[in-house]
């Protein structure tokens, strides 16, 4: 593929006249916009920007970084600008991650149309690389920029300056004997194929090498039946058939002549040993495996909290980015909070504060194109009205008339439900969450007592969610002052949209029990639902079980942070809202949690939450209940990014912090030494030992620290997993930065034992 990459570079014409370069203008906002010279590498993976043709040139982006490419028409900025600037000449580029998007206006259609087609094209072909071919073009990223006069060719002192950037402390001498070996030509330089010998020579892997001595005769190779015998003793792949074996064998041996021979080679065994199929990550568990024939309430739902704030709650920008963000990472509840506009349009932000605003109908229209790219099971939007019963009508007519077919507007079959849908039936459908007036006709108007969250979740957070609960005389007072308040007249438009989804306020769970029903949901602040776990956990899992709970963070968050969702998800709360804008520990459990079952925004919960006569009690789970010892061997690291890139002397020491995510109990938290001045190939072979109660609902993260002596340790790279997604046996894991981005080919090698029962600590 990279090689296929160097082709494409040579005779695509798009890509010619992109190394060539153009003048385009840089959009920032709606004052900052300049010219700006951009141009493609020749090795295809960067694109710098100067500000003149012939100007000092600096990176601009990496296209391993770039997700997509959007046209003008599509990008919220350059629609702003439209009597500007010209929409067919502008094009988006999005990055992974949070980072800010790119918007550029060219001088033509037909220079628009060679970027965009031209990046896409690059997008695709890094996309679609193998890991050898990452680790080539890794390779070659290297070379270039440990070049530093672009001759294609490295001296010693150049190599030796590699190395640094690299995150490697060597020894000169040790260093300098690797070098003579791989300058083959005695050019004193190394070219080319020389230079990816001397890489092998720096990166080899003498805990891998011993490990498949182990198990080979000859110690040069691994026969079919030896490999069987690792993948069944070591990897704990029992069922393991010599077909499977025969299968790893063609998908990693590199040589023809191994393969035929049906044997695995050192290299090929490293090859399997840092694929998919040797990833920490159960394969299995990768695409939708789960049974999504069950109502809602049996499935965590991954859920967004003010989805439309890209930053702080107080001052934050509000986007349309925000849902394109959240859909894409496979969310599936919503929230949007909906006030009174001018020129009788609702508009979209957090209220009472300065946040920026966005018409309700984009959000509509950007729900209506995304919602189904990721996954294309059912969406919630969670609407917090606040708006007159004339823009209510507004915000009914726009679900309707742009959402039309995907919009649920009627119960499945017409009738009166008993319970709720399933994703499965409910498939590319949009729910709509919020007050309604009645569910059948037959039933009155009831008069309720505004519902927390409808009438503001920042109104009801008023004192700053204080944790004591009021006396008497200030409940009194407070009843008063709620019955001041003018009462929000419900539109019947808007109230027929809400089908399935009913938000009522929640008085205890007995109230709940007497007289709500399976279709009406309920939302908690954090504060309230760590208390109510706390106080009563088995009733609040028996809650969970036949009615849906939406939990959404404390007013106190006013900076976007998270609480840790794992705690909410113990007594079986389906929709836990996060600040997806806010990357940190409780993203990567979030994410984590919803990597399985094919990304697709819905977890079964386990047995014991999704039944209404459970005696499960997350504060205080029956001893043992299915435990297990988890014994993680941490063996080794590879090619660790540096923290400090700015630094070209600085060298991490890094350590491995292994924690676990679930019920109070099993929650504990580990770490290895550290190793001294070496990011490219540390050694820790140390064990860590775990008690695990309740693994169904076990979290394990994996977190690499540059220790610091003088200070907090810094964060490396880090990946999150379920504990019953996980494989056993002898596994790498592929680390992700802050922004949940790979850091390939950055990667911890580890051995992983599961014992049913608990076990005394050795240690």
């Amino acid at each position: 593929m990279a090689s296929l990459l160097q082709d494409r570079l040579t005779t695509d014409q798009d890509l010619l006249l992109m190394q060539e370069g153009m003048l385009m203008r840089k959009v920032r906002s709606k004052s900052w916009k300049k010219l700006r010279y951009f141009r493609l590498q020749n090795d295809g993976m960067m694109v710098w920007h100067a500000r003149q043709a012939k100007g000092s040139a600096k990176p601009s982006f990496s296209i391993s970084d770039v997700d997509t490419i959007r046209n003008g028409h599509d990008s919220e900025l350059l629609r702003s600008l439209a009597e500007e600037l010209p929409l067919e000449q502008g094009f988006t580029v999005v990055f992974h991650g949070r980072g800010s998007n790119l918007d550029l206006v060219a001088n033509s259609v037909e220079e628009a149309q060679i970027w965009m087609r031209g990046l896409q094209l690059l997008v695709d072909l890094v996309t679609s690389m193998d890991h050898q071919e990452r680790l080539d073009q890794w390779l070659s990223d290297w070379f270039q920029r440990g070049d530093k006069n672009q001759d294609g060719k490295m001296t010693f002192q150049e190599v030796q300056r590699l190395l640094h950037l690299m995150n490697v402390e060597m020894d000169q001498e040790y260093a300098f004997s690797l070098f003579q070996e791989a300058d083959t030509s005695q050019s004193g330089t190394l070219e080319g194929e020389e230079f990816v010998q001397f890489y092998k020579a720096l990166t080899k892997r003498a805990e891998v090498q011993e490990l498949f001595e182990s198990f080979s005769a000859d110690g040069q190779k691994l026969t079919l039946l030896e490999f069987l015998d690792f993948l069944r003793e070591e990897q704990k792949e029992r069922g393991c058939t010599s077909d499977l074996a025969l299968e790893l064998i063609d998908r990693y041996e590199p040589s023809d002549s191994g393969k035929l021979r049906h044997v695995l080679s050192m290299d090929g065994f490293l090859s399997y040993l840092c694929s998919k199929d040797g990833d920490i990550f159960n394969p299995a568990c990768l695409p939708i495996y789960q049974d999504m024939t069950q109502p809602l309430n049996h499935y965590f739902i991954c859920s967004s909290h003010n989805t439309y704030l890209v930053g702080d709650q107080l001052c934050g920008q509000s986007s349309v980015e925000g849902y394109i963000r959240a859909l894409k990472r496979g969310c599936r509840c919503l929230e949007v909070d909906v006030w009174d506009g001018p020129n009788g349009e609702p508009v979209v932000y957090h209220g009472h504060t300065l946040t920026s605003r966005i018409l309700f109908k984009d959000v509509v229209a950007t729900v209506a194109q995304y919602a189904f790219q990721t996954s294309d099971y059912p969406v919630i939007l969670s609407l917090e009205t606040h708006c007159s019963w004339e823009q209510q009508q507004t915000m009914a007519q726009h679900l309707t008339e742009i959402l039309g077919e995907q919009l649920l507007s009627t119960t499945l079959d017409g009738l009166l439900p008993n319970q709720l849908p399933s994703p499965e039936e409910l498939r590319r459908k949009i729910l709509v969450k919020g007050k309604k007036l009645t569910f059948e006709e037959d039933l009155e108007y009831e008069e309720e007592e505004p519902d927390p969250e409808l009438e503001g979740e920042q109104e009801s957070e008023l004192a700053l969610e204080s944790q004591f609960e009021p006396e008497p005389q200030e409940q009194n007072l407070q009843s008063k002052d709620k019955k001041k308040k003018p009462k929000l007249i419900l539109c019947p438009a808007l109230s027929s949209l809400v089908i399935y989804l009913k938000s009522v306020s929640f008085r205890s769970f007995t109230h709940s029990k007497e007289h709500y029903r399976f279709y009406e949901i309920s939302s908690f602040s954090e504060t309230k639902a760590k208390r109510l776990i706390k106080e009563a956990g088995n009733e609040f899992v028996q809650h969970n079980a036949w009615q849906l709970s939406r939990v959404y963070p404390s007013g106190l968050r006013t900076d976007s942070s998270n609480y840790n969702p794992q705690e909410l998800w113990n007594a079986g709360c389906q929709m836990v809202a996060m600040n997806m804008q806010t990357a940190g520990l409780e993203m990567d459990i979030c994410d984590g949690h919803f990597r399985q079952n094919g990304g697709c925004g819905y977890v079964l919960k386990p047995d014991f939450l999704r039944d209404v006569q459970s005696s499960f009690d997350p504060e205080r789970p029956i001893s043992p209940f299915k435990a297990q010892t988890l014994l993680i061997q941490v063996i080794s690291g590879q090619q660790l990014p540096k923290v400090d890139k700015t630094r070209e002397g600085s060298i991490v020491d890094p350590l491995v912090r292994v924690q676990i995510f679930g019920v109070r109990l099993d929650t504990a938290r580990q770490e290895t030494n550290y190793v001294d001045n070496n990011g490219f190939n540390p050694y820790w072979g140390q064990t860590l030992c775990f008690r695990v109660l309740v693994p169904e609902l076990a979290m394990l993260r994996f977190v690499v620290m540059d220790y610091d002596w003088k200070s907090r340790n810094d964060f490396i790279g880090q990946y999150t997993l379920p504990c019953i997604c996980m494989q056993q046996g002898y596994r790498h894991i592929h680390l992700l930065s802050k922004d949940g981005i790979s850091l390939r080919p950055a990667s911890i090698f580890v051995y992983i034992c599961i014992r049913e029962g608990l076990e005394e600590d050795e240690s």
